[in-house]
């Protein structure tokens, strides 16, 4: 599929980034005899992933001996995984916001770059955000991966372009405080909601703030994915005040079924738009062909990959979100 060039491409996995804020992604030498670098450091997404094992050197050796080396003032991205985040991470808010007067150009960060392999994504402990964003007022991308303990502070902040959350299960506190906080150049905004049992508590009365748009002047790129309740929120959206201003739409990942594509097909126009998301989705074949061919005529580029096919236990059907344990 090809995607229009204002879209923002993002993975549609767990899965170790490649990529990040435009940038190929670099994963600093665990050897540290290495030498091969990129003359420029502001080419690459730099990735902070040490080894775990009782032999190899520690994380904060290898911290130390990255900012020892690195021309940190040319650092544009930075991306941490393990063991930074996992089942018993503790989190790089200290180091980064310890770091801030010497990082003086960095614009995008991406907490939680860890695969199934390392740790589940429930299992991933994150932290307090606040020291981070006000430590970087120039920031422009934060991206986050995990939930459990997960904060987000209520506040202005005017350098935010992108804003994602990838969780199993997304707090209600998140959801409500970044939905009351003043950020005036978001142009992208991704969440993932998740499921109960993995401690999603947000409701759909938690986003209609965020579905309102006028905290978010600039927003033209929008994520309310893996969701129980995705029908509800498809339903919500197809009359949200926000979406006429919108480039893309990615309503995928959850439980989206006949209903909620109904519910976006019988609200407001959408062929303004240049990217609809659905993909996992409940969807029958007819009511694919009903979305194919409403939008993508007027141009949209809709993907409706990855169709699920509800299981039957009890005689009730079953469906379930992409990401979650």
């Amino acid at each position: 599929m090809e995607f229009p060039n204002d879209v923002p491409l993002y993975p549609r996995s767990v899965g170790h980034l490649d990529q990040f804020y435009g940038l190929p992604v670099l994963e600093f030498p665990q050897d540290p005899s290495a030498r091969d670098l990129p003359t420029d450091p502001a080419s690459v997404a730099w990735c902070m992933r040490a080894g775990m094992g009782s032999e190899d050197e520690s994380s904060e050796a290898y911290w130390e001996r990255f900012t020892g080396t690195v021309p940190l003032e040319e650092v544009r991205a930075l991306v941490f995984g393990a063991p930074w985040y996992g089942m018993d991470g503790w989190g790089a808010t200290d180091e980064l916001v310890e770091a801030a007067p010497r990082l003086v150009n960095l614009e995008a960060v991406f907490l939680g770059d860890v695969e199934m392999e390392e740790s589940e994504l429930s299992w991933l402990e994150q932290c307090d955000l606040e020291p981070v964003l006000r430590a970087y007022p120039r920031l422009r991308e934060l991206g986050v991966r995990g939930g459990k303990d997960l904060g987000f502070p209520v506040l202005r902040h005017e350098g935010l372009r992108t804003l994602r959350f990838e969780t199993g299960g997304l707090p209600a506190s998140v959801t409500r405080n970044v939905a009351a906080s003043d950020l005036p150049s978001l142009e992208c905004l991704e969440l993932w909601l998740g499921d109960e049992y993995y401690g999603c508590d947000t409701t759909l009365e938690d986003l209609r703030p965020l579905l309102t748009g006028e905290r978010l002047p600039s927003l033209r790129h929008l994520g309310l994915q893996n969701s129980q309740f995705q029908d509800e929120i498809a339903a919500a959206v197809a009359h949200a005040p926000v979406v006429p201003r919108l480039a893309s739409l990615r309503l995928s990942m959850g439980t989206l079924g006949d209903e909620g594509a109904a519910a976006l097909l019988n609200g407001q126009p959408l062929t303004h738009l240049r990217f609809l998301d659905l993909h996992h989705h409940y969807l029958s074949d007819a009511m694919m062909l009903r979305v194919w061919d409403a939008l993508e005529p007027a141009g949209v580029r809709v993907d409706l990959t990855a169709q699920e096919e509800a299981g039957r236990y009890g005689g009730e059907g079953s469906r379930y979100v992409a990401a979650a344990e």
